[in-house]
């Protein structure tokens, strides 16, 4: 049996004075990426130098003004690769690096040799503060903990007083969401008090779910809570540093938002520690769905997926938001059926606002215009096989004929799952185009004869065709081309056919387009009933190649 007895629920905050639920996200937040420390001390194989340099410049041109590059003083690889971009003069005017470092004398003196030369950078400083670190990883009470804050805050202030660039300080309360509130107040308003930070000079105070020990809602309530409590709140910018541990991070950071945070470290993708940080473009895509910018440039997904994978060395899954290789597919035919009314209807409608069913935004507008749309298994249903006929070859196809078709697709993916559509157009020739046997139309003459004669029939067709391979004329007569080549071939065959629907449209526009025609034909002997497909430069030979098609398909030439 599941040992859950084990574990005890985490506490709740009893907050009633809570506004963040009936606010809204009207902006997006400062973005800092923290994958190139964060990220990239959670991989299996790290990035070399190199590949951390090209990451940064990505990170610059997607328009990230805040990259915490590393723990400087932790290895030579984090060092150098800092050098690297300092001597090269890689790092924007308007770009702030961030460093993180504990508080040890020797940490901070080596993190300061690192950032030498950079004209405004963020240290990051930061110390545990939990309930449980305290108790069992470093022993110490609440005071011993605070002394350790103070006199980091109080070290990087000396330096920072004699460094020729701008310091930003940033300061952590590590496992804030396993620290009791009272005490992340005083802890952290203690370090904000030694700073002494000014609305032109602001600090980060980073409040970090480190572990996510909570529901999301939790979170934003210690934010909340926090922010409304901090000395010289207008003096220091609310960061947030969700993890993924519960699978709920990117709620996190929503909610905190809400809940009033400034600013949202994260990574791409949600690359990080255990199952990761929170994911930035997940958020940030969710932005742009509302309507709101980003104020990043995420246009073009596929170009972040490949550098990602290549230097992360860890595959997107394909069910990722917004980046997941079947994200913007449908499986399901009821799925794939609102997709198609849903786009025909803004194509109708010429909305400006984009509203199609399953799809909460239009893949184009990420990168993905090249990329299907609908996938056709056995699960799908006669609407996604209409669709992929219209959206990739053009093909119209009336309503009644979707379920007969769909049940031909069918029967083949029942026996190798997935149809691609280039096999799903392969079998629509050869159910209805090329479906010229036995009887297979040549040649037609119309001639008008309207004037010429009493009856009410005013066309008149000289048809060619060939009957099992041998060669045959018909003549016949009747209210139309199409109502004169349905009489002709019925008398010709010994057969009774009707003529229930008739459609056409164009193909393509311009002087070389060509015409389909849809013919559904009614066996009057047996009521059985099919569609005949034709397509020509000429509606009216379309429309006979119809009629044989349909007379094929329903084995009325065998007779």
């Amino acid at each position: 049996m599941l040992n859950y007895k084990r574990y005890r629920k985490n506490p709740v905050v009893n907050y009633p004075e809570r506004e963040w639920p009936n606010k809204e996200i009207e902006k997006a937040p400062i973005w800092c990426s923290v994958d190139l420390r964060d990220g990239n001390q959670a991989l299996i194989d790290p990035m070399v130098v190199n590949e951390k340099i090209e990451f940064f410049q990505f990170l610059v041109n997607m328009g990230f003004k805040e990259i915490e590059i590393g723990f400087p003083a932790a290895s030579q690889i984090e060092f150098d690769f800092l050098r690297q971009l300092v001597d090269r003069k890689l790092i924007p005017d308007d770009v702030r690096v961030q460093v993180l470092t504990q508080c040890r004398e020797e940490l901070l003196d080596r993190t300061f040799e690192a950032i030498e030369g950079i004209k405004q950078a963020v240290v990051h400083i930061y110390n545990s503060t939990s309930t449980l670190q305290r108790d069992v990883v470093f022993n110490m009470d609440r005071e011993h903990i605070t002394e350790i804050a103070i006199k980091g805050t109080r070290m990087v202030k000396e330096r920072a007083e004699k460094f020729p660039g701008k310091i930003i300080l940033e300061y952590s309360p590590e496992s804030f969401t396993g620290t009791e509130l009272d005490y992340a107040l005083d802890i952290c308003n203690a370090v904000i008090n030694e700073w002494n930070p000014t609305p032109d000079a602001p600090m980060i105070l980073n409040l970090p779910s480190t572990v996510e020990m909570n529901t999301p809602n939790v979170y934003a309530d210690q934010i909340e809570w926090m922010i409304k409590h901090i000395d010289k709140r207008e003096s220091v910018i609310v960061s947030v540093h969700p993890h993924n541990d519960r699978g709920t991070g990117t709620a996190s950071a929503e909610l905190a938002l809400l809940a009033g945070a400034d600013r949202v470290e994260g990574t791409l993708f949600g690359n990080g520690e255990r199952t990761g940080n929170v994911d930035i473009l997940n958020i940030a895509y969710n932005m742009f769905s509302q309507g709101i910018n980003p104020e990043l440039n995420i246009e073009k997904i596929n170009d972040i997926i490949e550098i990602y994978e290549r230097c992360c060395k860890i595959p997107i899954h394909p069910r990722h938001p917004y980046a997941g290789k079947l994200v913007f597919t449908a499986f399901s035919g009821s799925h794939q059926d609102a997709i198609n009314k849903g786009v025909k209807a803004m194509r109708e409608r010429g909305s400006e606002y984009w509203q199609v069913p399953y799809l909460p935004i239009d893949p184009a507008d990420i990168g993905r215009e090249y990329e299907p749309i609908v996938r056709i298994n056995s699960q799908s249903g006669k609407g996604g096989v209409a669709f992929v006929m219209d959206t990739y070859f053009g093909y119209k196809l009336p309503k009644a004929m979707h379920k007969e078709f769909a049940s031909v697709i069918q029967a083949i993916s029942e026996k190798q799952g997935e149809v691609s559509p280039d096999q799903i157009m392969a079998s629509f020739t050869e159910e209805y185009l090329e479906k010229k046997e036995p009887i297979h139309f040549k040649k037609l003459n119309v001639t008008d004869l309207s004037g010429e004669t009493e009856s009410a029939f005013d066309t008149k067709v000289l048809v060619t065709y060939t009957d099992h391979g041998e060669e045959k004329q018909f003549e016949a007569i009747g209210n139309g081309p199409i109502d004169a080549v349905q009489r002709g071939i019925a008398h010709e065959l010994d057969i009774k056919i009707k003529v229930l629907d008739y459609e056409e449209h164009a193909l393509q526009s311009g002087a070389a387009s060509k015409a389909a025609a849809y013919i559904h034909l009614l066996d009057s002997n047996t009521g059985h009933v099919t569609y005949g497909v034709g397509v020509s430069s000429n509606i009216t030979r379309a429309s006979v190649r119809a009629i044989f098609s349909a007379i094929n398909r329903l084995g009325l030439g065998e007779r």
